[in-house]
């Protein structure tokens, strides 16, 4: 006869136990395991079935950690004060002969049997060897991890105890003392998939109830550059002078190499890029790229707009400089500054107020002037340009004279020309009207009267 023991609740880690079947001549038993390894207080499941030739019956069934010696019947444990709290069977008395200890102790390691009684003859049967039971309040466990993966890959961490634990044994998981609270992660299994670089960090496990921790162990997943992006020491004015720091900010495993690019150009490396005494010739757009073994990542561009004072301050005139008086001549005043001059101041050498303000200046007056560029950064003047004024009655009144008299005396030949013309046009029409006359005349000889009407001087001289 089997005793039902009413049990506490069981612990949540159990212990499943096989071994190998025992059997001859249509008897067996067998064992789901030959040896487990339990913690101190754990609930242990020997799960077992057992056969018996046809035509048996069953008459008593239990446990017991002796064998048959000199012929006397080992004890059943559920007689046995020690067991008889803790040992519950869970079988029955055709088939299966499974049994669940709870809380155990150091002293319940030995060998475990099961043994069963028929109605014929009274015969008996045990199946041996049984189960080794050991158990234990100090075992080791030990995380097992690839030390290095790339981000998006599969990976699983497994735990590991020198006490073979089973499926229902309920594992902590922690990353950084941190515990991972997922329920797929309650095995002695934690998969990641996919890895990624947040996952980063020192992780071990614990089973539930025991104190026992692993071992941290370090997961370090690599990944490419990821936000990327430049930094500017100082405030955001930047002198010519100054000493400016670009740093590139990058996010990737392993360390990214930097290379600095200025336009097109790349002009330093390093995660720190520092330009001392910054000049106008340093300003533009700068920008880096990290690069690593599993790719490379540019950050945005960043501008430097290098501020100085105005330079190269110079003068153009219009025209020669040299004025008649009552008109003026322009000057303009030239300058090279950032931000660009807005103001703008004229003097005259040896004068020390101001004549006048703008980037333009109208001069009236013979001397030498210059001009003073300001912005918020300095000021420059420029060297000085000479003006000159004549008066007015002097050699210009002559000059504007003889070129009134010569306009006119050309007029004056033009109409001389003129009349000449028509004077000799008129002379050589009459004489063509005297010539055909002299012909129609019959009393003179012809040539004659042509040569004498035509030229008298000349036939004056052939009369004589």
């Amino acid at each position: 006869m089997v005793t039902s023991v009413r049990m506490t609740p069981p612990l949540p880690l159990i212990f499943l136990l096989m071994i190998r079947g025992v059997s001859g001549a249509g008897w067996s038993v067998s064992y789901s395991r030959s040896h487990i390894c339990a913690l101190k207080d754990s609930t242990v499941i020997m799960n077992c079935t057992y056969t018996y030739p046809t035509g048996h019956q069953i008459k008593n069934v239990f446990w017991t950690k002796t064998t048959v010696i000199n012929g006397f019947e080992p004890p059943d444990l559920s007689n046995d004060p020690e067991y008889s709290q803790r040992l519950q069977y869970l079988g029955d008395k055709q088939q299966n002969c499974t049994v669940r200890l709870s809380h155990v102790t150091l002293n319940d390691e030995h060998m475990y049997y099961f043994r069963f009684i028929t109605d014929k003859r009274d015969l008996k049967w045990t199946g041996y060897p049984g189960v080794t039971l050991t158990v234990t309040d100090d075992f080791d466990l030990q995380l097992e991890s690839p030390e290095r993966v790339t981000e998006g890959d599969s990976v699983t961490l497994t735990c590991k105890s020198s006490c073979a634990l089973t499926d229902r044994a309920t594992f902590i998981w922690s990353r950084n003392s941190l515990k991972i609270l997922t329920e797929s992660n309650f095995s002695n299994k934690l998969s990641l998939n996919p890895v990624r670089r947040e996952d980063s960090g020192r992780y071990s496990c614990a089973v539930d109830g025991h104190t026992h921790i692993s071992p941290a162990v370090q997961l370090n997943v690599t990944y490419p550059p990821k936000n990327v992006s430049v930094l500017i020491s100082g405030s955001g004015v930047i002198v010519e002078g100054d000493s400016v720091t670009l740093n590139c900010i990058s996010d990737s495993n392993p360390p990214a190499e930097i290379r600095w690019i200025k336009g097109e150009t790349i002009v330093g490396s390093g995660r720190i890029f520092n330009i001392s005494k910054i000049s106008s010739d340093d300003s533009g757009e700068y920008k880096c790229k990290s690069i690593n073994e599993h790719g490379e990542k540019y950050s945005d561009p960043v501008t430097l707009n290098v501020m100085y004072p105005p330079r190269n301050v110079s003068v153009l005139i219009s025209g020669s400089g040299v004025i008649v008086e009552g008109d003026s001549v322009t000057l303009n005043c030239i300058s090279d500054s950032n931000p660009p001059t807005l103001n703008f101041s004229w003097f005259k050498e040896n004068e020390a107020s101001a004549v006048g303000s703008g980037q333009s200046f109208s001069a009236l007056q013979s001397g030498r002037f210059y001009c003073q560029a300001h912005n918020q950064h300095g000021s420059q003047r420029s060297d000085a340009v000479t003006v000159t004024v004549h008066p007015r009655s002097s050699w210009h009144e002559v000059f504007v004279i003889t070129v009134e008299c010569g306009a006119i005396f050309i007029l004056v030949i033009i109409i001389i020309v003129v009349i000449l013309f028509i004077i000799k046009k008129r002379r050589s029409v009459k004489s063509e009207d005297i010539t055909v006359k002299e012909i129609s005349d019959p009393n003179e000889d012809t040539y004659t009267a042509l040569v004498h009407r035509t030229n008298p001087e000349l036939c004056g001289r052939s009369h004589i």
